[in-house]
């Protein structure tokens, strides 16, 4: 059994219980389902035969048997029906949960070259499908194989000759099946992949919706869609037409196995070799073999959506972090906040150039320290290194003489904290979006890291104060509104050490001053590294260190830079004339 099959299986250990009584539920249903046509032929066949004054109070007493029979047969389909379901749900459940854990361990790297929608797929879609294949799965093979090894027993008692004459078709069958279930496998797995390219699309669309509009692109994002959506058509078109010819040709050899016994056994009834009551037996026993075989057509179908969506989940699971713990990793408390880079260079892919190399740098505790350079150079990659959303390719980086590798990622990225540009709120209200710094904080707490980001009298003016829903990322809010809120987050937080990457860049003058003035009171007594697009609003930090494409160029205070009249003085006084 390989690691696949293992890790299939493997979601039943918590619901062995619930399967067995499922499964004895499903024998119970194929034992009766065997035994009814047995309770007709006794009648017809012996009860029929003798006194008919003796007969009727067999028949009451078969039929009271049959009844009961069929009371048990219902109550076990209704178990069957909703427990195994709920299990099914179950583990569709864990595995839904197993796969959003492990999408939490992956880099930023990772996402760097995923799709959203096929993401969103793999963790709402395929899951279903493997909830329908671990409910209906083993019962639909314990009930088709007992039924089936059942009907054939009996019906080579009642006559062998023409028990061989409807196995003959069984080998075309499985022959027909394999063929059309290969093609079918091939379909389903192409709609998957196109289904999820659409949920990408949508994604993607839905996301840049203001962009999208404010250019009046509405017809290129529908032609973009529909295009996907075709191709998703085109390949559900391949599925269903192998679906078709399937359980059509099911049917067909159903019918023609009819036929046969129909004809043949009329032939062995004309020869006395066979009676009424023996053929009348044999048509209901092919009707519950040829409910095995539809059984397993059904079974083939969940089996091919079930597989090719766990084949795609397993193929996530199996990504493994590129950024994890070591063994052993140390917890990061007490941070001084001093930061030490020893040589460091990294690249996004290995194919790709190098976007830092050799860098080596200090950063004292407390410092407030400044990056500078033209886009591309590195600067947000390298702030991006330091709480490992990135793994370094060479060198080495501290934090108070600890390499970062040796610290568990949880208490690293604890201890520090990123305002980023492109702010990220959650849909909810002020107060959620600013505790998600501290989950757990009370009411007074946000309020506090509020005051102290210069949101407080505006998150009073809004309708519901604390209460407000933002709506999603935040669209009832303004740029500086939002900024100021993802500080009052990190506030809340409370980090030694500070990333700001360029926070106030794309704010007005009003809501660049009030952001500032937030983010001077965050930066106090704190390591601050700020990613500078304005060069005006970093003229007092203790140091401004300039990268270009070969890595440090300058590095100082801002006046000791322009004295020098190199490659800061040129960016500063570029700006000054702009």
């Amino acid at each position: 059994m390989n690691a696949r099959n293992k890790k299939f299986i493997s979601y039943y250990k918590p619901y062995l219980g619930l399967f067995a009584a499922d499964m004895a539920c499903a024998f119970l249903v194929s034992l009766i389902t065997l035994t009814i046509p047995l309770c007709i032929r006794y009648i017809t066949k012996n009860v029929l035969e003798d006194d008919l004054a003796q007969a009727l109070p067999q028949i009451y007493g078969m039929g009271a048997v049959m009844v009961g029979l069929i009371a048990v047969h219902t109550l076990c389909n209704i178990f069957v029906d909703y427990q195994g379901h709920l299990m099914g749900a179950r583990m569709e459940s864990d595995i839904r949960q197993e796969l959003f854990e492990h999408y939490q361990k992956l880099s930023f790297r990772f996402y760097d070259e995923q799709k959203t929608g096929q993401l969103m797929t793999r963790l709402t879609n395929d899951s279903f499908d493997l909830s329908e294949l671990y409910h209906h799965g083993p019962e639909d093979v314990v009930i088709s194989l007992l039924s089936f090894v059942g009907a054939f027993i009996i019906l080579v008692n009642i006559n062998a000759w023409l028990t061989v004459i409807v196995m003959l078709f069984l080998p075309l069958m499985v022959v027909f099946s394999i063929y059309f279930n290969r093609r079918m496998k091939r379909a389903l797995r192409l709609s998957k992949d196109r289904i999820g390219d659409i949920n990408a699309q949508v994604e993607d669309t839905l996301a840049g919706i203001r962009t999208v509009k404010s250019f009046t692109n509405e017809a290129v994002e529908q032609a973009k869609f529909a295009y996907e959506n075709q191709r998703f058509v085109d390949s559900r078109g391949a599925g269903y037409q192998s679906e078709a010819y399937f359980y059509s040709g099911l049917i067909a050899f159903t019918n023609l196995m009819t036929v046969a016994v129909v004809v043949f056994g009329g032939v062995a009834i004309v020869n006395a070799t066979l009676d009424v009551a023996d053929l009348l037996t044999f048509l209901l026993y092919i009707g519950i073999l040829i409910e095995p075989i539809k059984r397993f057509a059904n079974f083939t179908r969940l089996y091919q959506e079930g597989i090719t969506g766990f084949e795609r989940i397993v193929e996530m699971l199996e990504i493994e972090p590129d950024v994890e713990d070591a063994p052993g990793a140390l917890e990061l408390n007490h941070v001084e906040g001093k930061i030490a880079f020893k040589q460091v260079s990294f690249r996004y892919r290995n194919e790709y150039n190098d976007v830092l190399k050799n860098v080596s740098l200090e950063i004292g505790a407390g410092e407030y320290v400044a990056l500078v350079g033209a886009s591309g150079v590195g600067k947000t990659t390298l702030c991006s290194l330091i709480p490992r959303f990135y793994e370094i390719c060479d060198g080495e980086i501290l934090i108070d003489g600890v390499s970062i590798r040796q610290i568990s990622l949880r208490s690293l990225r604890r201890q520090i904290g990123v305002v980023q540009q492109d702010v990220y709120l959650f849909a909810g209200s002020v107060a959620d979006n600013i505790r998600y710094g501290k989950p757990g904080a009370s009411d007074a707490e946000i309020i506090e890291a509020a005051k102290k980001a210069n949101a407080h009298d505006f998150i009073m003016a809004l309708p519901h104060g604390y209460a407000t829903d933002i709506g999603e990322r935040g669209v009832k809010l303004s740029g500086g509104q939002k900024q100021r809120l993802s500080i009052a987050r990190v506030f809340l937080k409370d980090p030694p050490i500070l990333i700001f990457d360029e926070a106030t860049s794309a704010l007005d003058n009003e809501s660049e001053r009030a952001v500032r003035d937030s983010l001077e009171k965050l930066t106090h007594s704190r390591t601050t590294l700020v990613i500078a697009h304005r060069l005006s609003t970093i003229r007092n930090a203790q140091r401004i260190i300039v990268l270009t494409g070969n890595g440090i160029d300058e590095m100082g205070t801002h006046e000791e830079l322009i004295t020098r009249n190199g490659a800061y003085a040129n960016l500063y006084n570029m700006q000054l004339t702009l």
